[in-house]
């Protein structure tokens, strides 16, 4: 690419609408290119906040590399304890006492959320351990070079010196779906059914703008989203988080996609 290409790409990649300058619709964000890694834009990406459910990229991380090393297999029964069941939170509505497979429970982290599902998948890899399958998320961590996350629960759920940045979600999540690509279709299922009941997936912007995956996150500092997103060959993965309402944080996902597709273009 010549240097005047260059010039052009990054003036078409920082180009917005006046009343969008500075307005960006949440603490944080990041959008980068899904086949390389390439950031195509950043908004305050290093700065620390609570990652919320998305927090369960790292447990559902786990849990298939227990299955590719055959520790588990997906059609494994999961007796679901009390503890699990009362994990309290966004859940998936188990019942102490029954026994899932490892499949659905998966699939209710992906889709609804599942505190009580990330817990009874963290408690049967560890051998009813909670803690130290949270030190397995952090040695993982340690391993991806997340230097600025840290993991105090597998679910996600307020704790103190729970934290991480857009930018390392953002690392979690391309790392995540390159080791288990089978993982995305898990995300983009529109709603799931446990004992008869259908669950809706969390992420409403499915089906939008591309979008086919990846797992929403709230807690009290904020809405939390990242998604996967194509247009023709052009994969992306965008992260935002600490947006104050859905509607913002929607619109900061927009943007993000519009910037990295709009960048891509500019590139051919």
């Amino acid at each position: 690419m010549t240097l005047f290409s260059r010039i052009l790409c990054a003036s078409l990649l920082f180009a917005l609408p006046a009343h969008a300058v500075g307005a960006f619709p949440a603490k944080s964000g990041i959008v980068l290119n899904m086949s390389n890694g390439h950031v195509l834009y950043a908004h305050k990406a290093n700065l620390s906040l609570p990652p919320a459910s998305l927090a369960k990229l790292m447990t559902l991380f786990l849990a298939l590399d227990a299955v590719r090393n055959k520790q588990i297999s997906p059609q494994s029964l999961v007796n679901v304890s009390r503890q699990a069941a009362n994990t309290g939170g966004s859940s998936m509505r188990l019942r102490a006492g029954e026994n899932v497979a490892l499949h659905d429970l998966l699939a209710g982290m992906a889709v609804v959320s599942g505190n009580d599902a990330a817990t009874a998948v963290a408690l049967r890899l560890s051998k009813g351990n909670v803690n130290d399958f949270v030190k397995r998320m952090n040695r993982k961590a340690g391993a991806l070079g997340l230097k600025r996350t840290r993991f105090q629960n597998p679910t996600g759920l307020p704790a103190p010196e729970q934290t991480s940045t857009a930018r390392e979600m953002a690392l979690l999540a391309r790392a995540y779906l390159r080791a288990h690509p089978q993982a995305q279709s898990l995300h983009a299922l529109p709603s799931i059914t446990h004992r008869g009941r259908t669950l809706y997936n969390t992420n409403g912007l499915l089906g939008t703008q591309g979008i086919d995956g990846l797992k929403t996150g709230f807690t009290n500092a904020g809405y939390n989203v990242i998604v996967t997103a194509r247009n023709d060959k052009t994969r992306l993965l965008a992260v935002v988080m600490g947006a104050k309402n859905r509607t913002a944080r929607d619109a900061a996902v927009g943007e993000l996609l519009e910037r990295g597709f709009n960048a891509k273009r500019a590139m051919r």
